[in-house]
């Protein structure tokens, strides 16, 4: 069997050590607590770091869409100008004229004069 019975243990009884160990023991205790402090230092840099390349990220996107919105914004303007200057060019064009006589013969049955005659009112 590989188990011990607790009778066949030899146990040492445990000493009292003299005030001189509680000295001893106050420096591991103030190391404990200085690594602590610094573990908690590091964590709150850490947590900082993070939350800092969070907000970057983010401020990054908000500026990405906003310049999406900008560059689709400026390409409607550009494709609203275009088109005003083709209605500008068909307005013209309706109001030319030959197209104006050319409606007035064709589609009213009017008739171009051939001779026009002035007349002057003297004073």
């Amino acid at each position: 069997m590989l188990a011990r019975r607790e009778e066949e243990y030899d146990y040492e009884p445990l000493v009292a050590e003299p005030a001189p160990q509680l000295e001893e023991a106050k420096e591991p205790l103030i190391r404990r607590e200085v690594n602590t402090n610094l573990r908690n230092c590091l964590r709150a840099l850490f947590f900082l770091i993070a939350f800092g390349a969070m907000v970057v990220t983010l401020l990054g996107g908000i500026g990405a869409k906003n310049g999406y919105t900008l560059l689709d914004t400026q390409q409607r303007a550009d494709q609203l100008e275009q088109e005003n200057e083709r209605l500008k060019i068909e307005i013209a064009q309706l109001k030319s004229p030959s197209r104006i006589e050319a409606i007035a013969v064709e589609q009213l049955h009017m008739q171009v004069p051939q001779n026009m005659y002035f007349s002057h009112e003297g004073e």
